[in-house]
């Protein structure tokens, strides 16, 4: 009888073995991309960075890609010539990141444009830019979540009470925290945030805070949901997250960039110019 039972384990282990094949939903390659310009108002030039791959496949990683051009426009600005205007270029060939660098003024002040080509088609994205406070306090906690390895830092900033504030915070690891002042107008206020990344004592992480109007806000916190469990937020997405840059290449009213009239026309990522303050915090 024994015998019987030990052939039975052995069998249902070698079963368990079996190759199991999943049919993946087919998905649309799309064009991603991060641009989130982070300012820093003490410095007196920031570097405009934004980042373009593709979509894949599920459980790839996305593919890099490169853009015929790219700048940015700030529409106030007296006359539009080379001095309004950032031309973006390649850091090195192949990594789909560009940059360009401007007086912090110019990216603090008026509407600004987003232009850019990939493969004979145009992007176009506006936004204005968006300021934010500091961080009072960060300090790491002793409380857990879910996890006894779970590390707590909290966090302490005070609303600016002249406005509606929305707030994304960026905890580093792709890890991000959107927070709105609905409750706590013009106060300070305290929150904890988790890491279930393993951190050890001696390792040093940055918080940083950033300015974010309502579309950004409700963007970000989309990303954070459908993005949870599965690394980067502009990783592949689970979902197809509008963001505010729109496919222009067919459009003959250049008045109406929302390209109306072909819906699923579009690429994925944002466009957002933001302060930014950031404190750092060596683990205990």
């Amino acid at each position: 009888m024994r015998n019987l039972a030990f052939t039975f384990i052995i069998l249902l282990f070698i079963s368990c073995e079996d190759v199991i094949d999943v049919d993946l939903p087919e998905t649309e390659i799309r064009l991603v991309i991060d641009a989130i310009i982070r300012v820093d108002e003490s410095q007196e030039f920031t570097t405009a960075r934004v980042k373009v791959a593709l979509t894949s496949s599920f459980f790839e990683t996305n593919p890099v890609t490169q853009l015929s051009d790219i700048n940015i426009i700030n529409l106030d600005a007296p006359t539009l010539n080379d001095a309004n205007v950032i031309l973006l270029t390649e850091t090195e060939p192949n990594t789909g990141i560009y940059e360009g660098i401007k007086n912090t003024d110019f990216f603090t002040e008026g509407e600004l444009i987003l232009q850019l080509e990939h493969e004979n088609r145009r992007y176009f994205a506006r936004t204005t830019y968006s300021p934010t406070t500091q961080i009072d306090e960060l300090v790491q906690g002793t409380e857990t979540l879910f996890d006894e390895d779970d590390t707590e830092v909290k966090v302490t900033f005070t609303d600016n009470p002249e406005m509606t504030n929305y707030y994304v915070f960026d905890f580093g690891f792709g890890e991000f925290q959107v927070v709105d002042d609905q409750f706590f107008q013009g106060e300070q206020f305290q929150f904890s945030y988790f890491y279930q990344t393993t951190l050890n004592p001696g390792d040093e992480i940055n918080v940083s805070i950033l300015g974010a109007d309502l579309d950004f806000h409700n963007y970000m916190n989309l990303l954070i949901e459908q993005t949870e469990d599965d690394g980067g937020i502009f990783d592949t997405p689970v979902a197809t997250a509008r963001g505010n840059i729109f496919d222009i290449t067919d459009l003959d009213n250049i008045t109406v960039v929302d390209n109306v009239s072909q819906p699923d026309l579009f690429p994925l990522g944002y466009f957002a110019v933001v302060q930014e303050f950031t404190q750092s915090l060596t683990i205990e």
